[in-house]
């Protein structure tokens, strides 16, 4: 049995939140997403995202919400690197790019 975590959003995060909803059910769909509509959703989080308090309401958040914790990490790769991401996965990542990056130059 999944345990769930509750949240308390305050009314200046419902935005945010909301679209990260949005952005888990895209994430999550079986049925093709058009792409406008995708491009959308992610357009409005990345502005959402830039507007709103960085405090432990936002973090739980992210936690909460992976595909959007996924952006926020991408949004400050150049500050923060893959902060948010498992270790491993973030080496694997780095391993991969560097491997693509090998094969490139070759």
């Amino acid at each position: 049995m999944a345990t769930t975590t509750r949240i308390d959003v305050p009314a200046r995060l419902t935005v945010l939140l909301t679209l990260a909803q949005l952005l888990e059910r895209l994430e999550r769909s079986s049925k093709p997403i058009h792409a406008e509509q995708y491009r959308s959703v992610v357009q409005h989080l990345v502005k959402e995202l830039g507007s709103v308090e960085h405090d432990d309401t936002f973090r739980q958040l992210l936690s909460a919400f992976p595909a959007m914790s996924q952006l926020h990490e991408n949004m400050n790769y150049d500050k923060a690197g893959l902060c948010r991401s498992p270790l491993g996965a973030s080496l694997a990542a780095e391993a991969e790019a560097r491997a693509a990056l090998s094969r490139a130059a070759t």
